[in-house]
Parts: structure tokens; sequence; C-alpha cells
């Protein structure tokens, strides 16, 4: 309540330019309707929700600046909180005092009216363990008695006072001087002092650390006895687990040059020079050559819906058609897919995936203005649509409805953040130089652990002209601040308007350099058969492609007319023959559908069934004045016709008259036994089981085996009020894994804590379930990295993706 209060009067002293660039930081987390007064907005800014919204999009300083408020008392001073981080020179002062103008822009940190600074409750609670500090020494013995404290002075070698608070106090003094710690752990025996320095961080082995969420894990090594009779060490009684170090003695034992992590300049990667105009031309190329590849992909599938997998998802086969069908690459055609779904061009039905009414407005539109509305929903896809392969290298379907992945969208906006914060005409060397930078803008963002760092964000940047050259283009600027309306100018700008003529060539090609309008893409697709796709596209004729386009209804003469109106020059002659004699040999033979064939040798009797009104659902049609068909089996129209008085006859397959003579009934004949039953033991063995079957179907048997089983009720888990988690790993996975129960969980925690082999059953991203036996297990939330026996090499699992764990049986 007093950092509700403290952030409303914060909030009060404020203009309006600045309070207004605080909602816009955090709009997201101030639903509608507006706050009413600046106690309401304070609630609302101090919900875990608004916290959780906000955190992602931190910079690396900003998350170490908080982190490392976090691990210092409440409130914290400045000049404390430049100490701890080793900010002494001017530079980086004026870095740390730009990161809190930060924190408070978003709400995050706020400076109360002593000028101490003070923080978000729900940010200071992302940590479990700050800069791997636990609490202080004060709260971690306030559960423990007075002659507890008596005997860890004593064996300190300091006069116990008489009361318990004095006591604590004495003990508390004697810690927080860090020469002290380091001159008792000095004298310490060798397990010990190895102990207390590798759980301070301090030790050869074990450098310092920065743990941004977690705890350190359990330390089963021995020699905390010593330790836990002077106080360096509690053991909480409250929690089952190794004992606790103070945030003082591990502080002390760290070393007076020992700094939290601090690192405000982001890491320089290797640039070259690179003017705007280059930028231009590349931008255009690549978003030019994406718009005509989005456009045949989605013809493509307007022409032939791509079948969905039982699933979930288009499959790697539908994949490979609709790509050459649109001489369109894996990357193309998946980047296509998942953007026109999120802008709505496409939709689900049934066991497809077809174009909606959107699309048929899409198609309409020249290429700019097609190309705006897959970029922008590009900028907020809550996945990677490129990434075609999961952690252990099978292929992922596109269009899988996999979870909202926000560590993706925060990795393509820490991209544009990136890039944008390159020098104005500079461009890295290599574009994957940008994985580090991209890591400092979005340190929360997700990457596969497959390949360099974000390179799959990287590639899909390039492919749309967002990235060129190793600089941001125009559209990634007004991509990356949202300006939709200038992004829709840079994209007419920099794609060139639609072609609405073709070069007809004596070849029988059409020829249609840049982007072709709409009309002339439906037109030569009509006609003819696309080749390639680039800056220049190309279209065959044959006589299939013009059969294909009078099968579409069209007629020679429109056909000729519209190649002529979109030609260049003149139709050529061969096109024109084509046309010509395509079409003189088209139905010559025509197709009629007919369920059975009437015939006869009196034309006027079958005149009279085609004209009589009664038997008109039939569908009789007459070919010739002996022959009509019709649209009814055979039977019905057998059984219309007797019924009218008519007397027809049925006919084979073999042009004979079908003999309709019922067979009469026969029962069927019984299965006899098997050889030698009867022999066996004069039939007793049939009686037998007989008797058995009829036993364990007998339903009061079964109530009395059930009644004489023992009871078994499952252990309950720590969150529904069970006993406290055994280890901390067994929190750690519990959090990370939601799909395990609580026996499961523990099975887990055990083999990580104990370096035992284990089972699971692991559902990857394409939905594939396996069941992989794991050792040399590594946890490193939220993914547990460990030998595949069933690979044969180290793999990387996702926590949430475990459904099952069972031990391994001892050999």
């Amino acid at each position: 309540m007093k950092s509700r209060s403290t952030l409303a009067t914060w909030l009060s002293s404020l203009d309006g330019c600045r309070l207004a660039r605080v909602l816009e930081m955090r709009r997201d987390a101030t639903a509608p309707p507006e706050p009413r007064s600046v106690g309401e907005l304070a609630d609302r800014l101090q919900r875990p929700g608004a916290v959780a919204l906000a955190l992602p999009q931190l910079a690396l300083p900003h998350l170490q600046v908080a982190e490392a408020l976090a691990a210092l008392p409440a409130p914290a001073s400045r000049d404390a909180l430049a100490e701890l981080l080793g900010t002494a020179d001017d530079d980086t002062t004026r870095e740390l005092e730009a990161v809190l103008e930060a924190l408070a822009d978003q709400a995050l940190v706020w400076p109360d009216g002593g000028g101490q600074l003070r923080m978000a409750g729900p940010l200071r609670k992302a940590w479990d363990a700050p800069l791997g500090l636990d609490t202080r020494l004060e709260v971690l013995l306030s559960g423990a008695t007075s002659e507890e404290l008596r005997g860890m002075l004593a064996k300190l070698g300091i006069k116990p006072p008489s009361s318990k608070s004095q006591r604590l106090a004495a003990l508390v003094e004697h810690h927080s001087d860090p020469e002290r710690i380091l001159s008792l752990v000095a004298k310490a025996p060798a397990a010990p002092r190895k102990l207390l320095e590798g759980r301070a961080g301090a030790g050869p082995t074990r450098p310092a650390r920065f743990i941004r969420f977690g705890s350190p894990g359990p330390d089963p090594e021995p020699g905390d006895r010593w330790a836990l009779e002077r106080g360096l060490l509690i053991q909480d009684r409250h929690r089952y687990g190794p004992a606790r170090m103070p945030a003082e003695v591990a502080l002390a034992l760290r070393g007076p040059g020992w700094h939290a992590p601090f690192q405000p300049v982001p890491p320089s990667p290797d640039l070259a020079p690179v003017t705007p105009s280059e930028v231009d031309h590349e931008a255009s190329a690549a978003a030019s050559a994406f718009a005509a590849g989005a456009a045949s992909v989605l013809s493509a599938c307007s022409a032939a819906a791509p079948t969905r997998l039982k699933s979930g998802g288009i499959g790697a086969r539908e994949l490979a058609r609709i790509g050459k069908a649109a001489h369109a690459d894996d990357a193309v055609v998946r980047l296509t897919l998942e953007t026109a779904y999120a802008a709505g061009l496409l939709a689900r039905d049934s066991d497809c995936v077809a174009p909606s009414e959107a699309y048929d407005t899409w198609v309409e539109q020249e290429p700019p203005e097609q190309f705006a509305v897959l970029l922008r929903a590009w900028r907020n896809l809550p996945l990677t649509p490129t990434q075609a392969r999961d952690e252990d290298n099978k292929a992922l379907p596109a269009l899988a409805g996999a979870p909202p992945c926000d560590g993706c969208v925060q990795a393509r906006h820490g991209l544009l953040a990136a890039a944008a914060w390159l020098p104005a005409g500079q461009g890295v060397l290599v574009a994957s130089d940008l994985g580090p930078l991209i890591a400092w803008h979005r340190p929360l963002a997700d990457s596969s652990p497959i390949g360099p760092p974000f390179a799959t964000a990287i590639r899909e940047a390039e492919l749309l002209g967002v990235l060129a050259r190793g600089a941001l283009s125009a559209v990634g600027v007004h991509l990356r601040t949202g300006d939709m309306e200038r992004l829709g100018i840079e994209c007419r700008r920099l794609l060139p308007s639609a072609t609405s003529t073709a070069h007809l060539g004596a070849d029988l090609t059409a020829v249609v350099t840049g982007t072709p309008s709409a009309r002339l893409t439906s037109l030569l697709n009509t006609v003819a058969d696309r080749e390639t796709s680039d800056t220049a596209s190309v279209w065959r004729f044959s006589a299939d492609s013009v059969r294909r386009a009078l099968d579409a209804g069209r007629t020679p003469k429109a056909i000729t007319a519209d190649l002529a109106a979109v030609a260049a020059g003149p139709l050529p002659q061969p096109l024109s023959y084509l046309i010509a004699d395509t079409a003189r040999g088209y139905g010559r033979v025509r197709i009629a559908p007919a369920a059975c064939v009437l015939h006869g040798d009196e034309p006027a009797l079958l005149a009279e069934l085609a004209a009589h009104r009664r038997l008109a659902e039939l569908g009789l049609r007459q070919l010739a004045p002996t022959v009509l068909i019709s649209r009814s089996p055979l039977d019905t129209t057998l059984a219309a016709l007797r019924a009218e008085g008519y007397a027809p006859v049925a006919e084979t397959d073999e042009g004979t008259v079908r003999v309709e003579r019922a067979r009469p009934r026969r029962a069927a004949a019984p299965v006899p036994a098997p050889r030698g039953s009867q022999a066996r033991d004069g039939g007793r063995m049939a009686v037998t089981s007989t008797a058995k079957e009829s036993a364990a179907s007998d339903p009061s048997a079964l109530a009395v085996q059930l009644l004489a089983a023992p009871a078994t009720i499952p252990e309950p888990a720590p969150f529904d009020g069970g006993a406290p988690f055994a280890t901390d790993t067994e929190e750690i996975v519990a959090g990370w894994a939601k799909r395990l129960p609580y026996s499961d969980v523990r099975q887990l925690a055990h083999a990580i804590d104990a370096g035992q082999a284990i089972t699971v059953e692991y559902v990857a991203t394409s939905g594939n379930r396996t069941v992989r036996t794991l050792s040399r297990l590594d946890l490193d939330p939220p993914y547990l990295e460990a030998w595949c026996h069933l690979r044969g090499a180290e793999r990387v699992f996702t926590l949430s993706r475990i459904h099952s764990v069972t031990s391994v049986a001892p050999e």
C-alpha cells in the first residue's frame, strides 16, 4: 500500500507531457475505460499483469539495473545502486541515469519524496534470488531461538548479550563487516571454505555469474556444519533443501572488487558504409520479389486449397506442391501462408485452408497495397513462420496453430530496434552479426537453440526488404514506429506500379517485366502456364493451356481479344494459329453424365418417356431417337417406369437381359469346432474356460476384488496444499513443466540432481510424440539439455513439452 501511494504521489508530480509518455508506454496495461484518477492509474500499474507486459520489452541494461535494485533493501538510494553496479566514471553514471529515466517512463522504478528509489512490487518478485543473493541475515534468523543465537555468537568469539534482540543485533553487526567475514572464512578448514566460496560465486572453479531468474541449485558438498554454527549458512525450517547463505555473507565473500553486471553500451558489430539509395534499391528488389511470390502462392491456394494434416497444419507435401505451382521456395511459401492467415486472407474450411472473401478484395489491389497488408501482419506475428525444423530437426507444418509466442514477437521487435541503433549510413558486414545486438535489446526474446541466434528472424527481414545491405530500410523504419500510414507511402514508393502489358513472342511465351497486375496475372494464368516468377515473369502457351481456358467458358474470340488488349504489340501469328487449331478440335466429342441408359427400337415410345411428366424426376434426356439417358440409378429408373405401367427389362454389363429371380434364403452353416477339441480331457477344457469367463464377469466377484485392493491416495502437490517442495530443482521444474503431475516432477528433479538417466514422453513442436531415454541432464529453464539415446547426440528439450516421466531400470 505504501508503494502504491508513493507511486501515486510521483505520478501527480509529473507534467502533462511526462504523464502522457507513461500512459503511452503502458497503454496495454491500462485497459479501457481510461483511469479516472491518479490513484486508479497507480493501482493498475502495480498489477502483476502490467509488469508482465513491460518486462519482455526491456533492454539488457534495464533488466540489470532492475535486478540490482531488487537485490538491495527497499527503498534503496541512487548511491547504493551506483556502488553495487560499479558506476564510477561520469559516462557510466550518465548511462545509469538514462536507464533509471527509461524505467520511470514505464512506471517500474520511481523516486519517492526522500530521493530513495522504489520499484513495482511484481517486478521485485520476478527474481527468486536477484544477483544470486539470498535474503538478508536478519530475515533468515527471524525464526531462530535465543539459544541458537547464543551458540553462533559463542563460536564467533563474541560475548552473547542477555536478550534475544540484542543477540540478533550483535550477529547482524558482525556479518555486516566484510573484513570480518573474509578473515573468518580464511581461517576455516578447507571443506567449509570451498563450500562457502562456491555458494557465494567467488571460488576459482565457480566464477561470479548473472542469474536473471531462479535461484542457485542445491549444493551437495559436505562441510556446511562449520558454517551453520557461525551463521554463515542458515537452515530454513520452513523449506526443505540446502542451507541458505545470507546476502551479507555472499557479498563479503565476492570481495570488494565485485560489482553487479551492467552493460549500458550494446555490442559493436563490424560495420560498412552504405548509402540510402543502395538500401532502397535492394529493399525494393526484395519487396517486389516477395510481393510477386506471395501473389503466386495465394493464387495457387485459390486454385487448389491445401489440405490440412490430421494433426493440424499444412504438411511438407502440400507446401512442396504450392511452392512448385507458385515457383517459390519454402521460406516464401511459409511466410506468405502465415502472414496471409494472420491478415484474414486465409481461413480454415473443414480439412482445408482456403482463401476467404477478404482475399478477393486483396487480389484486386495493387502490389504495394498487397505487400503492406502482409508486412503489417508480420510485425506482430506470434510465431517465427519460416522456422521449418524443430529441435529434433523434424519438419514443422505451416499454420499448425501453435500457442502464441511472445518471445518470437519480441525477437522481431528487437531486430527492428537493433537495426535502428546502427549509425546513419552504416550497415553490418554480415547480417548474422545482428544476433548479439538483438539479444542486448531484447534479452527475453525467443531464439531457436539450433543455429546462430535470431538467424531466422533476420532472414525473414531480408526477404521482406525490411533489412537491406545490413541496414534498416525506410519500410523497416516505419514498421518499427508503427506508423502504418507512412508505411503505406513507403511501400508505394519502393514497389513499382503493376505492369498491365505483356510481351507476347512468336515462341508462344508471354514475358512481363516487373510485377504483373491482378487482371493480367488472372488472364495469363487462365490461358498459359507460368514458368518463372522473379523480376520478370514468363508464361508459356500450349494446346493444354488454351483448352483449359475453353473449359473455363471462354470463347476463342474472347481469348484472342483479351490477349490483344494486354499485348505490347500485335498478336504473334503462331499464337493465333494455336488458339484457332485448339478451338477447331474442341468439343467434337461430348461426354454427358448418366446413371443408366434407356434404348429401344421404337422412337415414339422413347419420345413418350422423355415427355412424361411423372418421370421428370428421373432426369431423362434424349440423345438419339432410340437412346435416352437417366440421371437416376438403374433400379430407381426401372421401378419408376413399371409404376407407370411400362414393362422395361434391365440389362447386365455385357448387354444381356438380367434375370430377376430371387434366391431362397438359407441359414448360414455353423462353424465347426477346432480339431481335437472334443478329444482332449473329454471336453473338460472348454467347460473350465467358460466357468472362468463367467466368474470374471460376475459383478459380485469384481466388487469383492476391488474392496480387497489397498487404498492408494496420491500425495498432494505443494501448490495444492501438500508438503513444500523437497528441493529447489523440484520447484523450478514444477514451474516450467506444467503438464507433469507432482510425482513425475519429483522423479525428473531427482534425476537432474543425482545425475541419473530418465525416460520421458516428449511432444515436439510438430506434434510428434516420442519416448526417449535421457542422461547427462543439465537444467537451463525453460530448457533441459541432455544426451538423447534415441538420437545419439546432445539435444535441447523444452520442459513444457515433457508429458510423462518414468525411471530407467538398472542394468
